[in-house]
């Protein structure tokens, strides 16, 4: 597997705002690599069409909320191996266990700190590392 800083990130949200934080974020971790999606439609396009690493999604969005977005990448045989990081404002119990069990790597509730970010990321790549 590549360098961590080589990974590439695809980061979808319905609000740019949030999408732009969240590749600061990253970017201050040393991942510079990231796309950008407004929604799962739109996310699930790019990854069939492009090369990502790694999907850092938000879970309520309009056309494809993040629920569908997971579903969709562990469906596909040429995605399903994607690490997806949930993000949500809510920190519903139902969604964390829905989330776990869609296949999700990780869970992070907003507003979350650059240290909690990082934090996740390299648990997930250290659990991937792991199994590969």
């Amino acid at each position: 597997m590549s360098k961590p800083t080589d990974m590439k990130f695809l980061i979808v949200d319905d609000f740019s705002t949030m999408r732009r934080i969240v590749r600061g974020l990253l970017k201050e971790s040393g991942y510079v690599n990231a796309e950008e999606a407004e929604d799962g439609a739109v996310a699930l396009n790019m990854l069939k069409n492009g090369k990502f690493d790694f999907v850092v999604s938000d879970i309520n969005m309009p056309n494809m909320n993040g629920f569908e977005l997971l579903k969709a990448i562990k469906a596909d045989d040429a995605l399903k191996h994607l690490p997806v990081l949930m993000v949500t404002a809510e920190a519903k119990k139902e969604d964390i266990v829905l989330a776990a069990q869609s296949g999700a790597a990780g869970y992070i509730v907003k507003p979350f700190t650059k240290a909690t970010l990082e934090e996740k990321v390299e648990k997930i790549m250290q659990k991937l590392a792991a199994a590969a």
